[in-house]
């Protein structure tokens, strides 16, 4: 299982890195796998702005459909349109071309908060 020490993630199995003052978000390599293959995935917050741990869209999987809860606070300024025609990107490469939304942080600081790759690592046992 793939989880990059650079990355911070969330109990609901997001990552997220960092750039300035946006973020880029995704679902961890567990995620996915757990998953199974993507069919679909569903932004429709772009020029929203919400609160940490609301849901921010759907991914769709052969067997099952999961909301996705944003990590931090912030305004929605992007999603990832690959994924409207391979969505199985973010099978393939969740933390790089299967990257789901950029938010612009309504406070940088929220990032520090969220988990490292080792207590990632201790949350699903990896």
């Amino acid at each position: 299982m793939n989880i990059p020490a650079e990355l911070k993630y969330t109990k609901d199995h997001e990552w997220v890195k960092l750039e300035g003052d946006v973020v880029i978000v995704g679902i961890t390599d567990f995620a996915q796998s757990e998953l199974g293959d993507i069919v679909y995935v569903e932004v429709e917050t772009v020029d929203e702005t919400l609160d940490a741990d609301e849901i921010f869209g759907s991914v769709e999987a052969v067997k099952t459909v999961s909301d996705l809860f944003l990590p931090i606070s912030g305004e929605i300024i992007e999603f990832n349109e690959a994924l409207e025609d391979a969505p199985e990107l973010v099978n393939s490469d969740p933390y790089g071309e299967g990257w789901m939304i950029k938010i612009k942080c309504s406070d940088v600081s929220d990032v520090a908060k969220l988990m490292s790759a080792d207590d990632y690592k201790e949350l699903v046992g990896a």
